[in-house]
């Protein structure tokens, strides 16, 4: 009796030992798939891991309301300070179905500048911290970033974008550029012509962005810039209690 369980037990045994086996092959590409896929999510988020956050997103909000210039009120996050300059006056809040709520600059008269500006923070614009925006410019309007820097200098950089067919999101690593001062009474260039060299961006009051142009008037391709939002990625530092 012994012998006969033996020979029928061991072939059992041996097939539950294959077939153990063969699942445990099956199991291990699924374990190795999903050990590479931590792998690469770990990767991924290290990528970014050094680059300065977002410190804010002004955005204009959807709304129903008319045409009408750009004010405090038409921002989203209203921890964002708006700042107008020039003709800001004639910058104006628009909005169409098929299209973002943008500023548009097609009506100012003499040139115009929009800045924003974090009510509880400067931001260090050092390293790689950029500024990120969605726009559309048509015409011969080109724009430009520009900063106000903690001793009230005003610098606009040497990056433009210019016209588009449609909407285009740019991602300007600072850094990479050169500046110019500003004159924010007229939102012009300085008489002097030079380069700033070297700015201190390690305290940045204002971002915002300028096409040193005035426009001509409505149209749906008047030349002019159209913004629809603004990104800063640094990293920030408290203002003082009395600001």
């Amino acid at each position: 009796m012994t012998r006969i369980a033996t020979r029928f037990l061991l072939p059992l045994t041996i097939a539950l030992l294959l077939l153990t086996l063969a699942a445990l092959n099956a199991q291990q590409p699924r374990e190795n798939a999903a050990a590479a896929a931590r792998r690469q999510a770990a990767v991924k988020n290290d990528f970014d891991a050094h680059r300065p956050p977002l410190v804010f997103r002004a955005e204009w909000k959807r709304q129903d309301a008319p045409q009408h210039p750009v004010k405090q009120d038409d921002l989203i996050d209203q921890r964002v300070e708006l700042k107008l300059y020039g003709d800001g006056k004639n910058i104006v809040w628009t909005q169409h179905a098929q299209e973002p709520t943008y500023a548009f600059t097609g009506l100012c008269e003499t040139n115009c500048a929009v800045a924003f500006r974090d009510k509880a923070n400067y931001v260090d614009l050092t390293g790689l911290a950029r500024i990120r925006w969605r726009s559309m410019q048509t015409g011969f309007h080109l724009l430009r970033p520009i900063l106000k820097l903690a001793d009230g200098t005003w610098i606009a950089g040497d990056y433009a974008d210019g016209a588009t067919l449609d909407w285009r999101e740019s991602d300007i690593t600072l850094a990479d550029l050169r500046w110019r001062r500003l004159d924010m009474t007229k939102v012009v260039e300085f008489p002097d012509g030079k380069w700033a060299d070297h700015p201190d961006l390690s305290k940045v009051d204002e971002i915002g962005f300028t096409d040193l142009s005035i426009g001509p008037g409505h149209g749906p391709r008047a030349p002019a810039s159209r913004v629809a939002w603004l990104e800063v990625y640094g990293n920030p530092v408290r203002r003082p209690s009395s600001q």
